[in-house]
């Protein structure tokens, strides 16, 4: 069957290590655009995080983003889909995380919010200086995090919780694996993200597929971290990136190159395009 929509990943898929898009992936994505393909951003990221270089796509309608929490039409300039947290487990996750001093992120509204103390530090934190370098410039810092999140908790699309050493992030798995009517997954070694409890890129992805009368396996899907697993299950043919996690490549039809070998503009011409630049 005839591939309709494009849904992509865009760290560690569309972008490239250093949060790039390539000129070589910009162009099989116009590319597949101009032969009537629709092409939506499926990311992890708040809508106010994306790069401007997603922006310089021609023909680009959809974003999905905060983990399928919202889908904005950017060329009507409204969303069009939400789906964030229901406000009662929002109130059970903040009273649980209330005891625990980790850099927790709270994506309210298209907007990435942290606890101003944390951001005045990160540059101290055990993260790489691209983590932090991302922090510093797509978070904006609140005093009293948790308590504006409650303020703000009907428009919570998704919270992230970072850690500096792989223990942390392995305990806390199992706390926040206890909470209810929410969805835990992650997008980088160093987080757990929480979201609600039918949030997932996958569920996005069908709402835009609905709104554009496209089948399920009619969608190509990419990405390379667990929170892309949802969407590359629900699409016809999911790919997975040469970078990606084993359990990604398990449910891959296809395995391209990575990220830093424009894996996603060899997929496009592969199967859309149909012609392999050299």
């Amino acid at each position: 069957m005839a591939i309709k929509l494009i849904a992509l990943d865009l760290d560690g898929t569309t972008l490239d290590s250093k949060g790039r898009l390539a000129e070589r992936t910009k162009e099989a994505l116009e590319a597949a655009i101009r032969k009537g393909v629709h092409v939506v951003i499926a990311t992890g990221r708040a809508y106010s995080a994306l790069p401007g270089d997603v922006f310089k796509i021609n023909g680009l309608r959809y974003m999905l983003t905060s983990n399928g929490a919202s889908v904005t039409d950017i060329v009507a300039g409204r969303q069009v889909y939400s789906n964030c947290i229901d406000p009662a487990a929002l109130e059970n996750a903040v009273s649980l995380l209330r005891n625990y001093g980790f850099m927790m992120e709270f994506f309210i509204d298209g907007r990435a919010y942290v606890e101003k103390s944390m951001y005045d530090k990160v540059e101290t934190m055990n993260f790489t200086e691209k983590h932090r370098s991302y922090i510093k410039k797509t978070r904006a810092p609140v005093v009293g995090l948790l308590d504006f999140a409650l303020q703000h908790k009907a428009l919570v699309e998704n919270i992230n919780v970072n850690f500096e050493n792989q223990s942390d992030r392995g305990m806390m798995r199992g706390v926040l694996s206890a909470l209810e009517d929410v969805t835990l997954t992650t997008s980088f070694d160093h987080n757990l993200e929480i979201g609600g409890s039918t949030t997932s890129k996958a569920e996005a992805m069908k709402a835009i597929c609905g709104r554009l009368g496209i089948a399920s396996e009619e969608v190509m899907a990419c990405g390379d971290s667990p929170n892309d697993a949802a969407m590359l299950k629900a699409a016809g043919f999911p790919v997975a990136m040469g970078n990606a996690k084993d359990e990604l490549k398990e449910i891959a039809k296809h395995v391209t190159s990575t990220n830093d070998e424009d894996g996603v503009a060899e997929a496009i011409e592969d199967f859309i395009l149909k012609e392999r630049k050299a």
